[in-house]
């Protein structure tokens, strides 16, 4: 797991985000479907409520980080329902960059080089457990 500076780090930066959860769900789709517009494919046409989720369940993982015992079936169960909706280990490598590019446009400054360590630690952390259950060559 990461150390619990990145997730102070991360949990600070999350309260800022869900000041604007609208904005951020918004950027952050928009730019994974730059990145790759194939996954355009994977979401329904409307997005509004998908970008809720999004949200819910990113600040539920971010405040799960301290209950590992709780949050990585959770993450595992998870993973399995977004590999059977079509997402390949490919699209976490692309949703990374596209939430790290959100934080750097929604904090601003404030999203530093530590920062952005700290994100990429908590990323690689939940997605890590996001894709334990699935198959090579997924």
């Amino acid at each position: 797991m990461p150390n619990e500076r990145d997730i102070e780090i991360v949990r600070s930066d999350w309260e800022k985000v869900e000041l604007m959860a609208d904005t951020a769900a918004t950027l952050l789709y928009d730019r994974l479907f730059a990145l790759d517009p194939d996954i355009r494919l994977l979401f329904p046409p409307d997005l509004e409520e998908q970008k809720l989720k999004v949200i819910r369940m990113l600040g539920a993982a971010i405040y799960g980080l301290s209950d590992p015992e709780v949050l990585i079936p959770i993450l595992h169960l998870l993973g399995r329902k977004h590999f059977a909706f079509g997402v390949r280990a490919r699209d976490y490598a692309t949703l990374a960059d596209a939430l790290l590019w959100t934080l750097r446009q929604g904090l601003g400054d404030a999203f530093d080089t530590q920062h952005e360590i700290a994100w990429k630690s908590v990323y690689a952390e939940l997605a890590e457990h996001m894709q334990a259950d699935l198959p090579l060559d997924a």
